[in-house]
């Protein structure tokens, strides 16, 4: 049985939700989606080799 990107998205959206929530606690200016949601695009496509899976779902990055 193979496994595709597809069967991964769950896992991946929880990695993002924990990054996320790290960010919101860490910085307290993007405790509100408006300052967060600018600052997270502009580091998932500035820094693409950050995480693995970033590299293979750049379009996948809700939370929810």
């Amino acid at each position: 049985m193979a496994f595709g990107l597809k069967e991964l998205y769950p896992l991946l959206q929880r990695i993002n939700y924990y990054l996320v929530r790290w960010l919101r606690k860490k910085y307290r200016r993007l405790r509100t989606w408006k300052k967060l949601l600018p600052c997270w695009e502009r580091i998932t496509s500035q820094y693409p080799a950050m995480f693995a899976h970033w590299r293979q779902v750049k379009w996948y990055w809700r939370t929810g």
